[in-house]
């Protein structure tokens, strides 16, 4: 080796340096990006979730009314048969 190739050797070593610093700093940056986008989706699907069982309240509320209903009628036809008895 000459004089000449130690300063091609130190911009290799250099060069291969900066490239792994620029490759982690890359990947942090995507991961970073990946976790957000992650991190937005799950709060869409919270927000859904929180919808249906707003939705599933309502329809067991009405449920609940109806089979109410149901049975205060119910209970009316026991009487009405039991004084035809």
């Amino acid at each position: 080796m000459t004089a000449i190739d130690y300063p091609d050797m130190l911009y290799a070593v250099l060069l291969a340096i900066v490239l792994v610093f620029a490759a982690k700093y890359f990947s942090a940056i995507f991961q970073a990006w990946a976790q957000k986008s992650g991190d937005r989706q799950y709060r869409i699907l919270a927000e859904k979730v929180t919808a249906v069982q707003t939705e599933t309240q309502a329809a067991m509320a009405a449920i609940q009314a109806d089979l109410s209903r149901i049975a205060t009628t119910l209970a009316a036809v026991e009487k009405i048969l039991q004084q035809v008895e």
